[in-house]
């Protein structure tokens, strides 16, 4: 099983405003990449399969699938985790607060949300459901 990492996404106030944000980016012509100050000990579990988890306001919901860690770069963030274009909606899941990244075991993730026609689910809809224990 693949290790992920999960992560704040920091300045980032819905789900919709991180695919406008890597949409703005890629139409400039940047990857879609997340840096970091510390390169993760355990590199090769992550790149067999794992994602960034991202932390949207309390919850975590989408996922990046993590293609490549680059590290030795200059300035204070000399890591990077390459990402892959498609942002991957997931069920909510709360989280509180943390610095910087933390390793995810895939067993701890939670699951790709979409429904019966391939469409996401709206989060806001999900979340609710989760907190009423419906979901």
């Amino acid at each position: 099983m693949p290790l992920h990492i999960i992560k704040l996404c920091v300045g980032v106030e819905s789900l919709q405003d991180l695919r406008d944000w890597r949409a703005q980016r890629a139409a400039q012509g940047h990857p879609s990449w997340c840096p970091t100050r510390m390169a993760p000990k355990r590199a090769d579990e992550i790149l067999d399969g794992g994602s960034l988890y991202w932390v949207i306001k309390g919850s975590i919901l989408a996922r990046q699938t993590i293609t490549e860690i680059q590290t030795g770069l200059p300035g204070h963030q000399p890591v990077r985790f390459m990402l892959a274009p498609e942002l991957i909606e997931t069920a909510p899941q709360p989280r509180r607060p943390f610095q910087g990244w933390r390793y995810l075991d895939a067993a701890d993730a939670p699951p790709d949300l979409a429904n019966g026609a391939g469409e996401a689910m709206d989060q806001e809809l999900a979340k609710q459901l989760r907190e009423l224990g419906a979901w």
